[in-house]
């Protein structure tokens, strides 16, 4: 996977007697968050109160340039708000933030949502109907219509601290990361069976005793670590050896810095 040569970087979280770690652009994180999202809340100017934004909760597909598609209805009140002005964003947040949502990731698509184009709606069925099979007992109902958000600004935010705007160039030009379909059971197993490995990770590459480690996110660059230690709970980055494009590459490389660890 290319990176987004924009955009910056979210904070490494890393030691300050280490250096800066890389990690994916805030475009790639937007793209990423965007991708492995189904439901956002989708923000429209509405007709009844001038002015006022109406929220919604709205499933989505993607496009092959990842602007949301809708599928809605025109009883729909935000329907008929877009119809009348289309300008409106998108919030979509990272799932499971049980722990704290405020700290979790979200990423907030500002752009107008227009109806889709005659020729494209067989692709943009095709698509939505892929992310939300359900919509097949309503897809064809007199009523409903395949709209599209063209994208006009991106705002990215990775938890506290760390947020900033991406242009729709930079969005446009990203892809999500290709280890976003496999992070949740790569942290499961890194978690359930392979504690000790990560104490000895911070050790070696952060710098940092620590009691216990919890890996709280994964990238193709790295991973994000919290650990427990005797002056209380922080966050660190650790960067891979290499960069990983798949589960596999991702044991190996976890397998060979342990081994480097266990050798320092």
């Amino acid at each position: 996977m290319s990176s987004s040569t924009g955009g910056k970087h979210a904070g490494s979280g890393a030691a300050s007697n280490q250096p800066a770690v890389a990690e994916p652009t805030f475009a790639e994180r937007a793209r990423t968050l965007v991708y492995m999202g189904r439901v956002g809340s989708l923000s429209t100017l509405s007709r009844k109160q001038h002015g006022f934004p109406f929220g919604s909760v709205m499933p989505y597909g993607l496009d092959d340039r990842a602007n949301p598609v809708f599928l809605i209805s025109t009883m729909a009140m935000h329907t008929q708000n877009v119809q009348a002005d289309p300008r409106s964003s998108l919030l979509v947040t990272q799932p499971d933030t049980a722990g704290d949502p405020l700290g979790a990731s979200r990423v907030t698509l500002l752009g107008n949502i227009l109806p889709v184009p005659v020729p494209e709606v067989a692709e943009a069925r095709k698509l939505y109907l892929a992310r939300h099979a359900n919509s097949k007992y309503w897809v064809d109902f007199d009523d409903f219509s395949f709209y599209r958000m063209e994208v006009v600004d991106v705002y990215y935010v990775g938890g506290f601290g760390v947020m900033g705007w991406v242009s729709a160039t930079e969005y446009y030009s990203a892809y999500p990361d290709p280890l976003a379909e496999s992070a949740t059971e790569i942290l499961q197993h890194m978690n359930t069976d392979h504690k000790d490995a990560l104490i000895l990770l911070a050790q070696a590459f952060a710098g940092i005793e620590s009691q216990e480690v919890v890996m709280t996110s994964v990238d193709r660059l790295g991973f994000h670590v919290r650990l427990k230690t005797q002056d209380g709970t922080r966050g660190v980055r650790i960067a891979f050896l290499r960069e990983v494009s798949s589960p596999a590459e991702t044991r190996k490389v976890l397998v060979e810095m342990v081994g480097q660890a266990r050798r320092m």
